[in-house]
Order: C-alpha cells, then sequence, then structure tokens
C-alpha cells in the first residue's frame, strides 16, 4: 500500500543557497496560527522559512480546508511568483516562525545568476506535480479508509525497524489531509488500535504489522 518510491529529493535548500538568497531578502517574525499568505491574494515574493513551521491549504467559503502538506526550516513557498499568477493556496504558521521574504525581481535575478537553484526550483515543482496527481488519484479512486492509509505510509519512516509517524496529527488534521469528517477518522484509527496494527501515544503513531486491504 505505499505508494510508488520517488528519486531522492531534499525540499531543503543548500546552505549556500539559503545564504546567498537570505541576503537579497527581508527578515520577518510570526508567532503562531497567523496567516503568512492568503489564497488569492497577489503574488509578490518567496518566502523562505527560517525557523518553525508552516502549513499550506486551500479553504472554502464555509471554512473547510483541505491541507496540502507542512514545510519547516530550510523550505520555501511562493514560487509561483514566477507566473503572476495570484496566490494558489493559503499558508498559516502552525508553531512561531522567522521568514526572508525575497522580492520578485531580486528571485528572477538569483535564477538567472544560480543555475543549481533553478534546477533545485524546477525540481520541486516536478514534486508537486507528482503529489498532486497522487492525491487526486487517491480522491478518485480511494474510499476514506484507503486515504488514510496511504497518508500514515507516507507520513511513516523507519525507527529501529518499526514504521513510527512523528508527526502530532489531531482527528481535524487527519480529515482536512484527506477530505473526510472527525467522526469517521475516529473511528478508524479506534478500529485500527483495537485490531493491533497501530498504536497512538501523544508523541507518535507507530505501525506494527502491515495495514489491512479493507477496512
Amino acid at each position: 500500500m505505499r505508494a510508488a518510491e520517488q528519486p531522492e529529493f531534499s525540499a531543503v535548500l543548500a546552505d549556500e543557497d539559503l545564504t546567498n538568497l537570505s541576503q537579497r531578502g527581508i527578515v520577518k517574525a510570526l508567532p503562531r496560527n497567523v496567516m503568512v499568505v492568503t489564497e488569492g491574494d497577489r503574488t509578490d515574493s518567496l518566502y523562505i522559512i527560517l525557523s518553525g513551521k508552516v502549513k499550506v491549504f486551500v479553504s472554502d467559503a464555509n471554512g473547510r480546508e483541505a491541507v496540502l502538506g507542512l514545510q519547516g526550516a530550510g523550505e520555501y513557498f511562493g514560487e509561483m511568483v514566477l507566473d503572476e499568477g495570484p496566490r494558489s493556496a493559503s499558508v498559516m504558521t502552525v508553531e512561531p516562525s522567522r521568514f526572508v521574504i525575497v522580492p520578485k525581481p531580486q528571485l528572477k535575478q538569483f535564477l538567472s545568476d544560480n543555475p543549481g537553484f533553478a534546477l533545485h526550483l524546477i525540481q520541486k515543482l516536478t514534486r508537486r506535480i507528482r503529489t498532486l496527481t497522487e492525491n487526486v488519484r487517491s480522491l478518485a479512486l480511494m474510499d476514506v479508509y484507503g486515504r488514510v492509509a496511504r497518508l500514515l505510509l507516507e507520513l511513516a519512516s523507519d525507527q529501529d525497524g518499526k514504521l513510527v509517524v512523528t508527526e502530532r496529527l489531531t482527528h481535524q488534521d487527519f480529515a482536512s489531509r484527506v477530505g473526510a469528517s472527525r467522526e469517521m477518522i475516529g473511528r478508524i484509527l479506534k478500529d485500527l488500535v483495537a485490531g493491533g496494527y497501530i498504536s497512538i501515544t501523544r508523541k507518535r503513531i507507530t505501525i506494527h504489522r502491515n495495514l489491512p486491504q479493507r477496512w
């Protein structure tokens, strides 16, 4: 049930690129739960995360959210600035964070002068397209349980021979990521725990054996 392996890629910038880009922007600090950019806003800059963590999401008029992902130190967002269209998603801090904000003219000049960073940007956009394709496939072809199982396996990493999810996820976090209700998420996780497939503590979710094909 694990998604097909993708080529090795780090979303974190190389130290040299991070330092050089940081010199072309201004530093801004924001507390937890503050909107950094809003979907539909004018795109005019790239944001590099120096510290902290943010969530990237889309929402509708009723306040329902679909979380596209989390980003941390060394990563960046706002690369859609290159097509001069509106922001395609909103970004909010989930913990106190610091950013370097690089205006579009400086970013374009940096891309021209640094082909290594340009390649990293292309790889990141390609990775995003692959992820979005898999998400569309999941929503169209999988039931809610299948999407939950897929998310667990994508987030898990090997620790001492066990698959462990260290990211702290509430039922609402799961619901936002897989397009389901909190109640449905609660029932699925409860059944997986009862069946001995996973265990859940405050700090982690441990996958003890292969998740069932169907719920």
